[in-house]
C-alpha cells in the first residue's frame, strides 16, 4: 500500500483537516500520478455538506487533479513515467453497458460510474479519495493526457468544469452562425463563454451583475444583458439558438425560455435546490426544448483537453495553499472567486 496525505471531511460539515491514509499499489494497468494541483469544485461543497446524499465519510474531495506520473504497471501502453497527466470526476465504470461501449461512461447503466471520491473501488471494495491528497492510483482507461503547453495549475479546473461546458456544446454542434446566452458567469460560466467563443458562436452572457460586464467581454463575450433590465431582456426575445444554463439558485425558467428562438435549446448544468416549474406553453409555442448534460466521457474529455490546447483555453483561477482550503469554501459560497479555486498540493507538505 501507498502513504499518502490529503486533506478531508471526517463527518457531515465538519471543516477539512490533514489525513493521512493509503492508496492501493499500483496494478499491471495503473499509473501513478504525483498530483500538483487539484481544483475545487462547488460539488465538493454540496458532498461534504452531504446535501446531495450518500456521502462517505471520511471524504477526501477533489476531481479536478492534474500532475505527472511517476510509476506505470507493467502492461499500461499509453503513458510512461514523467509525462503529464490528468483525472476528472471518475475513476471507472462498468466498461460492458451501452453507455460504456459508447465512450459515454459517465452514464454507466450497470454500476454507475466509479468518482473519483465518495465512491468504491471496484476490485478492493475500498472508498474512492479525491485529489486534495499527495498522490492517486489510476486505470489508464480513466487518465487523460495533458499538454505541456498550458500553464498546469490553470489547467486543473478543465477536468470538471471545461469538460461540463464543452459536452453539451459539441453534442449541439455549436459553431459559427450560432447564438449562445450563457447564464452566470462562474467556475462553469467562465468556461462555457471561452469554449462557445472559440468553437466561433455568437456568445451573450446573461447576468444580474451589471459589474460583470468587463469580465463578460474580457473572457470573449459579445454581449451582455443584464436580467434585471426589462428592456434589456426584452431585446434578446426570440433571439438565441442555445442557452447554457450554469445556476444552481432557484429562478423563473420561463422568462428565459422565451429567449430562445424556435427550435432552441436550452440545457441545464446547474442544479437547483428546488425542482423549477415550467408552464408547457413556454416550450409549445416555439418547439422549444429543456435538456441536460452530465461532465463527458473519457474520449470527449481528452477531446477537450486537446481543443483547449489548441486554442490556449484554461480557467481563471485563484491559487491557495491547502490549509486555506475551508475559507475557499465560504468565499466560494458568496461568489468570491475569479472563476475556480485551484489548491498548490506543494504546500501539502508544510
Amino acid at each position: 500500500m501507498l502513504p499518502t496525505k490529503a486533506y478531508a471531511a471526517p463527518a457531515v460539515s465538519v471543516p477539512l483537516a490533514p489525513f493521512n491514509f493509503e492508496r492501493r499499489e499500483v496494478g499491471p494497468h495503473d499509473v501513478l500520478i504525483d498530483i500538483q494541483f487539484c481544483g475545487v469544485c462547488h460539488s465538493d461543497l454540496h458532498q461534504i455538506r452531504d446535501e446531495w446524499g450518500g456521502s462517505v465519510f471520511p471524504m477526501v474531495p477533489g476531481h479536478e487533479i492534474v500532475g505527472r506520473i511517476t510509476q506505470v504497471g507493467d502492461h499500461v501502453k499509453n503513458f510512461k513515467v514523467g509525462d503529464l497527466a490528468g483525472v476528472g470526476c471518475m475513476v471507472d465504470s462498468c466498461r460492458t453497458c451501452p453507455s460504456c461501449l459508447d465512450g459515454l461512461e459517465q452514464y454507466c447503466e450497470t454500476t454507475g460510474m466509479v468518482g473519483t471520491y465518495g465512491g468504491t473501488e471496484k476490485e478492493t471494495g475500498r472508498p474512492t479519495y479525491g485529489g486534495y491528497s499527495s498522490q492517486i492510483v489510476v486505470d489508464e482507461k480513466y487518465t487523460l493526457k495533458v499538454s505541456e503547453k498550458l500553464d498546469l495549475a490553470r489547467v486543473a479546473p478543465l477536468l470538471c468544469a471545461g469538460i461540463t461546458t464543452y459536452s453539451p456544446l459539441k453534442q449541439w454542434q455549436v459553431g459559427p452562425g450560432h447564438r449562445v446566452a450563457v447564464m452566470g458567469l462562474g467556475g462553469l460560466g467562465h468556461m462555457a463563454v471561452k469554449i462557445a467563443a472559440a468553437m466561433g458562436a455568437e456568445v451573450t452572457v446573461l447576468s444580474t451583475s451589471p459589474n460583470k460586464e468587463a469580465d463578460a467581454k474580457e473572457l470573449g463575450a459579445h454581449k451582455f444583458i443584464v436580467t434585471k433590465e426589462k428592456e434589456q431582456l426584452k431585446s434578446v426575445t426570440n433571439y438565441f439558438d442555445f442557452i447554457i444554463n450554469t445556476v444552481s439558485a432557484p429562478l423563473d425558467l420561463a422568462a428565459y425560455l422565451n429567449l430562445l428562438r424556435r427550435d432552441g435549446t436550452m440545457i441545464l448544468l446547474g442544479v437547483p435546490p428546488e425542482a423549477p416549474q415550467v408552464h408547457a406553453f413556454a416550450l409549445i409555442a416555439k418547439r422549444r426544448r429543456i435538456a441536460g448534460s452530465l461532465i463527458g466521457g473519457i474520449a470527449e474529455t481528452q477531446e477537450m483537453l486537446d481543443f483547449c490546447a489548441e486554442h490556449n483555453i484554461m480557467s481563471d483561477i485563484e491559487l491557495i495553499d491547502i490549509k486555506d482550503i475551508n475559507e475557499a469554501y465560504e468565499r466560494m459560497l458568496k461568489g468570491d472567486v475569479k472563476y475556480r479555486f485551484v489548491i498548490d498540493l506543494a504546500t501539502l507538505e508544510n
